[in-house]
């Protein structure tokens, strides 16, 4: 089984995520801040990770580019997860270096379907 990171400061939407995940033959690790899931990603080396964009103290945006730029963690997709739904926003955040992205309320087929297709990259 494939170990995916989920991280949301939000636990309601981040048990979702780890549902719709699990429910799909997934292992999840969670993590409610950018900086336990930076340990966290260095400590269970997942295949790949959901993050929110939007979280107080450092974003999905600043965890993105600190973890693609450390040699343990730069070559794992990252599948944003996020509120923030503008052209501008998604073209930023692919500079950054997310891989797919996703908009909130997303459906647990879209949410699979983006953690498969950033695996598949």
């Amino acid at each position: 089984m494939l170990t995916i990171l989920v991280v949301d400061d939000a636990i309601s939407e981040l048990e979702l995520m780890s549902q719709c995940l699990r429910q799909s033959g997934y292992t999840v690790i969670a993590a409610t801040s950018a900086k336990e899931a930076m340990n966290k990603a260095v400590e269970h080396k997942p295949a790949a990770i959901v993050t929110d964009l939007v979280m107080p103290g450092m974003s999905g945006l600043e965890l993105c580019r600190i973890l693609k730029d450390n040699p343990i963690t730069q070559k794992t997709p990252i599948v944003a997860c996020t509120s923030k739904d503008q052209p501008i926003d998604r073209l930023w955040a692919m500079k950054q270096g997310i891989n797919v992205y996703v908009t909130k309320p997303f459906t647990a087929a879209q949410l699979i379907s983006a953690v498969q297709y950033s695996l598949s990259q």
